[in-house]
């Protein structure tokens, strides 16, 4: 799994009641194609033992700077490492990583390697509060350290429900891939995307929709936000959870998603207008819920507002739009056609009637047509594979300006 695979991740874990989701984390990252060395402090060990972290990485754990047979294993894997997450970093060792010391194997591996670092606080919520430990904080920030900001929430023992609780392992594991693409020319890039349906009012309880899920969408916002992009994913009401790290503004309407898009675009750097907008809204919706037995021969239907092609007049210069077309007969032709009318850099065509593609489904087969005429056909794929893909399509684009 992109960023993961194949690299070399350095686990830090210090002496934290929260060390038992760092093992979670532990087995995510292994999951995804990462090699993990973890490395327990003497406190961490009280919390959890290497035996479950081997199990877990299926890979040694290093616990000490005199182990026998670890010689200068502080400078082995710092060396190696393609990014450091210290998971949970307690106050101790966030006011001794502050103050530069290498007192044990951790904190000397911090000292010897070029590789970025993140920070994951967890400790109670007054001492984070504390002022050494903010004054603590910003050091390790203006040494070039990353810091995720704690949870707010239960405590250890039932206390408290302040800033302390340590993130969970999904939202650690999405900011260490976000670690590891900092270089992508995405980074501090204004991305907006859109996804799911809009739903159209028919009466107060009815409405026209479609089978958008929003998979696709918000696989695009994951890719571009780990990317280091600043995402605004505009979304219409979703069947998947949405993204750790972009912004989010749910909409419901066309009427609402174009408002939205035409606002955000002032800024864009890029748009991917992965929705599915409904085409046609009832052209009266009825103010009261109609009744079953009433009489309805037909819906009188109106047409929406194209977002697409409304955002002709409102794009900043430069900036790279990418489209979708989802067809169910002469998909290429039509995505051609759609690609000049609206004044694409890029369309991605899919086939709805294609089985694996389309709606609500986890994967895609998609067609890129681009401006230039140039015209690939990927595989089936899973639709985290297909964003990645329209996003290297769109770093290259940016990488040629």
């Amino acid at each position: 799994m992109r960023p993961f695979d194949q690299r070399r991740i350095l686990l830090g874990v210090s002496g934290g009641i929260a060390s038992y989701k760092s093992a979670y984390l532990a087995r995510l990252l292994t999951k995804a194609g990462a090699d993990v060395d973890v490395v327990l402090t003497r406190a961490a060990t009280e919390f959890v033992g290497p035996v479950t972290f081997e199990a877990l990485t299926g890979r040694p754990v290093h616990t000490g700077l005199f182990d026998p047979g670890r010689a200068l294993d502080h400078i082995k894997i710092a060396k190696s490492a393609d990014a450091v997450v210290i998971a949970p970093a307690t106050a101790d060792l966030m006011a001794r990583a502050a103050a530069g010391q290498a007192d044990d194997l951790l904190t000397a591996a911090l000292l010897a390697t070029q590789a970025p670092v993140l920070f994951v606080p967890a400790m109670n919520d007054m001492m984070w509060a504390h002022a050494q430990t903010q004054r603590n904080a910003e050091h390790l920030r203006s040494l070039g350290y990353r810091l995720l900001e704690p949870d707010e929430g239960m405590l250890a023992a039932g206390e408290g429900s302040g800033p302390g609780r340590m993130p969970e392992p999904e939202t650690i594991f999405a900011y260490v891939g976000r670690l590891l693409e900092q270089r992508s020319p995405l980074a501090s890039r204004r991305v907006v995307v859109t996804a799911g349906p809009t739903r159209e009012p028919i009466d107060p309880v009815r409405f026209l929709s479609n089978h958008s899920s929003g998979k696709m969408g918000v696989a695009i916002a994951e890719s571009a936000w780990r990317r280091g992009a600043d995402v605004h994913l505009i979304a219409g009401p979703l069947a998947v959870a949405a993204p750790i790290g972009p912004t989010l503004e749910q909409v419901e309407t066309t009427d609402d998603m174009a408002r939205a898009v035409e606002q955000a675009l002032a800024t864009a750097d890029v748009l991917v207008m992965a929705a599915a907008p409904a085409d046609f809204r009832a052209a009266a919706p009825a103010k009261q819920k109609i009744k079953k037995d009433a009489s309805l021969d037909s819906l009188a239907l109106a047409r929406t507002p194209d977002i697409l092609a409304a955002t002709k007049r409102a794009r900043r210069k430069g900036s790279i739009i990418v489209g979708f077309a989802l067809e169910t007969n002469d998909a290429v032709e039509n995505g051609r056609a759609k690609l000049r009318a609206k004044e694409l850099d890029l369309i991605v065509v899919n086939d709805a009637t294609e089985a694996g593609a389309g709606f609500a489904v986890d994967t895609n087969r998609v067609t890129f047509l681009a401006r230039n005429g140039e015209e690939e056909r990927l595989p089936l794929l899973p639709k985290s594979d297909v964003a990645d893909a329209i996003l290297d399509r769109v770093e290259a684009e940016l990488r040629g300006r």
